[in-house]
């Protein structure tokens, strides 16, 4: 797992990486990491969640973890079912959203053990967190 960390500061991708980031629903990537996404990566104005060129959108803007969790679980099933992508998920949620990590890292627990997606460091920290 400790391999399997996005870099805070993303700025390039390889083929068949895929930047994951936080969206609305309505796809308009006005700011934060959508924005990046718009910008070089081919994020699709107008869409709010999945595939976009060379990222994947995950609604986090219409509401709490209850309501981004379905979008969360179908992001994982597609990294599944594609194996041959690496996802560098993003702090989703963290930023313009307005969530804490300990909000959002949660909804990713079934994506722990898929080897192609990698997850920010404070997601591992709350992921990992022991418990007493």
């Amino acid at each position: 797992m400790k391999t399997r960390i996005t870099s805070n500061r993303i700025t390039e991708l390889k083929p068949g990486e895929i930047f994951v980031f936080g969206s609305n629903l309505e796809g308009e990537h006005g700011g934060g990491a959508a924005l990046l996404a718009w910008r070089k990566w081919g994020a699709i104005w107008g869409q709010g969640a999945g595939l976009q060129g060379q990222t994947y959108g995950i609604p986090t803007m219409h509401g709490g973890p209850d309501a981004i969790k379905p979008y969360v679980d179908e992001f994982i099933s597609f990294a599944k079912e594609h194996p041959e992508m690496t996802f560098l998920v993003t702090e989703i949620g963290c930023g313009i959203a307005g969530f804490k990590p300990s909000e959002i890292a949660p909804l990713f627990k079934n994506g722990i053990n898929v080897p192609n997606i990698y997850l920010p460091q404070r997601f591992w920290d709350v992921l990992t967190a022991k418990v007493p």
